[in-house]
């Protein structure tokens, strides 16, 4: 049986605010591998915003591809891996920061959340990474153990 998700299911389940962990090769030893947000518009690109003075921004801005890694860590276990190419550019809070604030938290947490990272002044130095999809790999363990 095919554990393979269809695009319907990959981007159902990208929809969800779950925690993704990045990947960014490091010259001389394994990659970088940390957790971050994501956001992710069906058929484009997946969103990340990091600060721009962490080891995460130095190595991007070496790197040419990144993959990144989202997972159900209930059982049945989905997950869905993608790597791709990448751009580098400066975050719109508003556009970016805001919505992925209140993807992640409770509408109070994420108001306390945008204060206390001091509001747009609080990100202009940060960096929004814009991942650009080339390969995918989907399970979906539900699809071969039953639910």
């Amino acid at each position: 049986m095919n554990s393979k998700m269809t695009l319907e299911e990959r981007e159902a389940f990208l929809a969800q605010p779950w925690v993704g962990v990045v990947s960014i090769p490091e010259t001389g030893r394994g990659p970088l591998a940390v957790p971050v947000w994501y956001n992710y518009t069906p058929g484009g690109a997946l969103v990340i915003w990091t600060g721009g003075g962490t080891q995460k921004a130095r190595l991007l801005r070496q790197a040419q591809r990144i993959s990144l890694v989202v997972q159900d860590p209930a059982p049945p276990y989905r997950y869905v891996s993608v790597e791709g190419p990448f751009e580098l550019g400066p975050v719109d809070y508003e556009r970016y920061v805001v919505p992925l604030a209140r993807r992640y938290f409770s509408p109070e947490v994420a108001e306390q959340y945008l204060a206390d990272i001091g509001g747009p002044a609080g990100v202009a130095n940060d960096l929004l990474v814009v991942l650009h999809p080339e390969r995918w790999l989907t399970v979906d363990y539900s699809k071969v153990m039953g639910e």
